[in-house]
This record gives C-alpha cells, structure tokens and sequence, in this order.
C-alpha cells in the first residue's frame, strides 16, 4: 500500500486533520439526511442512465449530453410516475371508502366460497376485525392526507433529485475516481469492490426493478380484460408487491378472483387463477434471466435488505436496502481477506458450483476447475471470490 494511504501513520502524524475532516463530515451527512431518499434516488437514477451517457458524450460534450438525459429522465420516467401514482393514489381512496361504506358483501363472497366446498364464516370473521379494519382504514386515510400536505417537501426533493441527476451525469466519472483518491485504501482493493458493488447495484436496481415491471404490466393487463376496477392501483401494487419477497403477485390476483367470483363473474374468475399463476411463476424465469447469480446477492439479504431500507432509507430502500447490505459483506470480506491473507469460507465451494447461466464463465470454470480471482478469469466468476 502507498506510505501515503498508510492510515496509522497519517493519523498520528495528522490528527488534527483527521478531526476536521470528521466533523465536516458529520456535519454534510446532517445536511443530506433530511432529503437522502430522494439523493439516492439521483443516484439510482444516474446509475441507469449512465450507459445513455456515454454514448451521447461520443456526439456532444457532456453538459449537453447531461441536459439531453436528464429532460429525457423527467418526461419518460418522473412525469410519467408521478402520474401514475397520483392516479394509483385516488383509486387506492375509492378502494378504501368501498369497503369503509361496507359495500363489500362479505356474506355473497362466503356463499361462493361454500358452494366450492370452502366452509369459511367470513361474515363472523369480519365482524369480529371491524374495529381492526376501521383502525386500518383510519391510518390508510391519515397516511393519505399526510401526502398531499407533503407535497411542497416532496417537489423540493424531486427537484434535488434532478439536480443530482445531472451532476453525476456530468461529474460522475470524476467523482468516483475523486473517491478512490480520498479514501485511504489500495487501489486493486477499491476496484474489486468497485465491481462486485456494481453487480450488486445491478441485481437489485435494474434486475429487480425490470421484473416487477413486466409482472406488473403483465398482469395490470390481465386485470383491464377481466374488468377489474381501479386497475391502474392494483398495477401499481402489484410492482410493490413483486418488489417484497414471499409475497409478489399473489396479493393483488387472488383477491382480484375472488372479487370477480363474488360479482358472479365465474368465467373470468377462473381464467384470472390461471393467468395469475402464469405471471407468478414467471418470476422463475424472467429473474434469473436478468439477475443472473450474484454471490452478494442471497435471500437473506435480499429480505433483510428491503425490509430495512425501507425503514432507513423510504421507498428508495426497496431497492437500495439489499445493495447496502451486500457491500458491506463484500467490505468486510476484503477487510478479512488483506488481515488474513485467506479467502473467505466458502469461496471454493462457491466457485465449485458453477458461473452464472448464459455467462462466458463457462469455458473459465472447465479449463481452470477452481475459483477465480487470480490470472484472467472471467469477470462473472470474480463476486463470487469476493463474497464467498
């Protein structure tokens, strides 16, 4: 490592420093904190649009190209988003004062359901919850208005996110190379995590993100055939939901069937069963297809990672939340790896059970037979080196 990366010797040589550049520090992160949701939300999206980036900076300079990508962003992405979710939003409101008025006849559902050899007390069932439900609906209606009064705070936050939309465009490529230079680490270091960081922005950001899309889509189109009302809410759920493991599409088709059975819709019912089913289980082709194998990448971090973002960081977490956790396993393996001189647990093992599906990892893996990380493997065999 450079002598002038070797952090002992710059503490001690500099501490003052050292607690000026902490302080500074603390003091930036109090302000980004109150509108981090939507920095990161910049972020992610400069992370998408980048490639768009640098093909237009082949053309034009990069102030124009960040302008080009960015008015492109607000009226392909932003507007259209804010549309749908204002639409989503009143729908969602007809929803609630539906069922808030008790038009949903809960007693005609259970006769359906009874008729099928289902014997469910439904009506004992849901007057024994109402209070619960009322509390719900209260809290779904006070969560609402608190909306619309943010909606000054929520413009301020979509402008910074523009804003910081740009500058990456722009300034991107300079700031991470800046980043590199202040952090004292060694640079093959910083590039290794650099990579798997980038794998696991992938995974979580564009993979995640482009399957619950399709799903979404897929069945928002289902539900406008069937006739289903408030379809562009049941959509916009349905990309949430996608986003949340161990629950995905199921929460919006199985209550939207059973809808349709209960208004005597037997037919589209049924057919919305099977469709349902056909766009749940193609959630086992189209990740895989997208993600690939991420060795940061595992179900638990995955479930811990939303779960937790959400809280930490909003909506954003859903997709940064999984990110965070898998590059702090990828840190603290490179930690270990440079204290110890050893691979982590488990590296041989993973690189053993083979290179992701449709990866040129494929020829690496037979004419090496063990993990990669050494002399010219392939880069889809490289995280799992790093994450073990």
């Amino acid at each position: 490592m450079d002598a002038s990366r070797d952090p002992p010797d710059w503490l001690t040589e500099q501490p003052g420093l050292t607690a000026l550049a902490v302080v500074s520090i603390l003091l930036a992160l109090l302000v980004i904190v109150p509108y981090l949701q939507y920095v990161l939300f910049g972020v992610v999206l400069a992370y998408i649009a980048h490639p768009v980036q640098q093909r237009l900076e082949r053309y034009v300079r990069p102030t124009i190209a960040s302008l080009v990508v960015v008015a492109a962003t607000v009226v392909v992405v932003l507007l259209p988003l804010v549309y749908l979710l204002t639409v989503a939003f009143r729908q969602g409101l007809l929803v609630v004062e539906w069922i808030r008025d008790e038009e949903l006849d809960v007693a005609t559902i259970e006769q359906l359901l009874e008729s099928n050899g289902y014997a469910v007390d439904l009506v004992e069932l849901y007057e024994a919850n109402q209070d619960r439900i009322a509390s719900g609906i209260q809290q779904l209606t006070d969560a609402a208005i608190n909306v619309v009064g943010g909606l000054p705070n929520m413009f301020i936050g979509l402008t910074i996110t523009t804003f910081v939309l740009f500058g990456l465009l722009r300034d991107g490529v300079r700031l991470v190379e800046w980043v590199q230079w202040v952090i004292p680490v060694d640079d093959e270091i910083l590039a290794d995590l650099q990579e798997g960081i980038d794998e696991l922005m992938w995974a979580s950001v564009v993979g995640n993100v482009a399957v619950a899309v399709i799903q979404a889509i897929m069945l928002g189109a289902g539900l406008w055939v069937a006739g289903v009302p408030a379809v562009i809410f049941l959509t916009v759920a349905t990309f949430v939901l996608t986003l949340l493991p161990l629950i995905g599409a199921f929460g919006v088709w199985i209550p939207a069937s059973i809808y349709l059975l209960a208004t005597g819709s037997t037919t589209a019912g049924a057919a919305m069963v099977v469709y349902g089913m056909f766009v749940t289980f193609s959630d086992s082709y189209y990740r895989p297809a997208i993600i690939g194998q991420t060795g940061g990448y595992n179900a638990v971090i995955v479930i811990v990672g939303i779960f937790g973002g959400l809280v930490a960081f909003g909506a954003i977490g859903l997709f940064l939340g999984p990110v965070v956790l898998g590059a702090t396993k990828l840190v603290l393996d490179s930690f270990a790896r440079v204290r110890t001189g050893e691979e982590p647990p488990g590296a041989v093992a993973d690189a053993d059970g083979g290179p992701k599906p449709g990866s040129d990892a494929t020829d690496a893996d037979d004419s090496t037979g063990s993990e990669s990380g050494g002399d010219g493997a392939s880069h889809p065999d490289e995280p799992t080196d790093r994450t073990g």
